[in-house]
């Protein structure tokens, strides 16, 4: 049976498009503009003669990364108004983090918060080279860029990121489960000490709200302020306010609701059984795509 023209683009592109989106949510960090990316990619692919095309996962890798690029410039004009910190958008994901370790590591918040200190370039270089494993070659067509020009940029960006970013720990996802009801029982319970025994002594809450919803404009250190800080927060919650636990990013996360109202999505970050970091989604705008549960692979 022979496939219609347009069948045979389809079904390249649908086989590829969890690695594709990965790609573009890593040079993004946003679901909802990765969608976009993708869809415009799409519809470029459908375009093009496949007789042409050598290696399919190299040619859209190199057309999503294209796009991905011109977002990411378009958004960075914007991010120079935003209030308080930016973070990435939460990513619902399927899989069990340890069955990939790699793939988890590169859509971790902590991970996606240093490609933030990247130039556009840099970042693309160091997704397509460290997470994909393509080479030089192949990067240098998607960038525009000799290889010679890319194997330094792709240098400069690992020992950048290498020097800013933490040791990575997959969290079992039982083990996350565990820490993720005692977290919240404590913090239910209005119980200090109990938090405490949680928390990293340097733990660190970080909200994005771009100034929409009240949240904290700085991070906020230290164990025992960011105790306060949740406990607060459930306060000001009372009987309306519910949470439920989830896992984003390769992480575990609770999810917080003021009646059926998603109020945001938090995750945490654990090191040696405590919790290092807490990254606080409460910019409506980024919490449309939330629910969305999204397949990543590379």
């Amino acid at each position: 049976m022979s496939m219609a023209p347009g069948d045979e683009h389809a079904e390249r592109f649908t086989h590829l498009r969890p690695l594709l989106f990965t790609i573009a949510y890593e040079i993004l960090g946003s679901t909802t503009e990765s969608d976009d990316v993708l869809q415009e990619s799409y519809l470029r692919w459908a375009e093009v003669d496949l007789a042409s095309v050598t290696d399919t996962k190299a040619y859209l890798a190199q057309l999503v990364t294209r796009q991905s690029l011109n977002a990411l410039r378009a958004q960075s004009r914007r991010r120079e108004d935003y209030v308080g910190p930016w973070l990435p958008e939460p990513l619902l994901t399927q899989q069990d983090p340890s069955a990939d370790v790699v793939l988890a590591e590169s859509v971790s918040m902590a991970m996606l918060v240093v490609l933030e200190t990247l130039s556009p370039d840099e970042r693309a270089v160091f997704v397509l080279r460290e997470v994909f494993g393509f080479g030089h070659t192949e990067i240098a067509e998607a960038l525009g860029k000799s290889a010679a020009a890319v194997r330094q940029m792709a240098h400069r960006a690992r020992e950048h990121v290498q020097s800013r970013r933490k040791r990575y720990e997959p969290v079992d996802p039982k083990v996350s489960s565990e820490i993720t009801m005692k977290f919240f029982a404590a913090a239910a319970t209005g119980d200090m000490d109990g938090l405490l025994e949680m928390l990293a002594p340097d733990v660190v809450w970080t909200a994005d709200s771009d100034g929409k919803v009240s949240a904290a404009r700085r991070p906020v250190e230290g164990a025992d302020k960011v105790a306060r800080l949740i406990l607060g927060f459930v306060r000001l919650a009372g009987g309306e306010g519910r949470v439920e636990p989830a896992f984003y990013n390769s992480a575990p996360a609770l999810v917080l609701y003021t009646g059926d109202v998603l109020e945001g999505v938090v995750t945490f970050e654990v090191a040696d059984g405590r919790i290092t970091n807490f990254y606080a989604m409460r910019n409506p705008e980024k919490l449309t795509g939330v629910m969305v549960p999204r397949r990543i692979s590379r």
